[in-house]
């Protein structure tokens, strides 16, 4: 399995297929900082994005053995939004998380089905790895807020 080259498994999230993907990729990070930045700690966004990462590789080796090549962080970006989502249920809007929340899933049910948006041009795109993403994030997002409702922050003022 991956012929003895395991750390394509980490390395394809961090390498782009162009300067116009890098760009996107990076655009999405901006947005998810600016929707999301705030509802997470620090540690918790690195456990997010670890368990996005993981969810996508679990997917690929067992799901998709036959896939050669991934490149790129929108899989990643798709667990941050999930995971920015769950936290919105919490604290925002409902009707506006509410509202995200049928677009991500109308966007990752049409990928699965139909293949990639069109707005994905000429580019190609693993959407296997949104729909991993989406649920590594959103399992980690809800494992997250069930140890913030076990185990809440003690307050350290006197």
């Amino acid at each position: 399995m991956l012929g003895g080259e395991w750390w394509r498994l980490l390395t394809g999230h961090l390498v782009h297929g162009g300067l116009r993907h890098l760009s996107l990729n990076m655009a999405g990070i901006g947005l998810v900082a600016l929707l999301f930045g705030r509802d997470y700690s620090p540690g918790h966004w690195l456990l997010i994005l670890l368990a996005s990462t993981l969810a996508i590789d679990l997917g690929f080796v067992f799901y998709q053995p036959q896939l050669e090549w991934y490149v790129g962080l929108s899989g990643v970006l798709h667990g941050c939004i999930a995971a920015g989502l769950i936290a919105w249920w919490r604290y925002e809007n409902r009707v506006l998380t509410l509202a995200v929340a049928v677009l991500l899933s109308a966007k990752l049910f049409w990928e699965q089905y139909r293949g990639a948006l069109p707005l994905s041009g000429d580019m190609p795109v693993v959407v296997a790895a949104h729909l991993y993403g989406a649920i590594g994030g959103a399992l980690a997002a809800a494992s997250i807020a069930i140890l913030r409702q076990r185990w809440p922050r003690r307050s350290t003022s006197l």
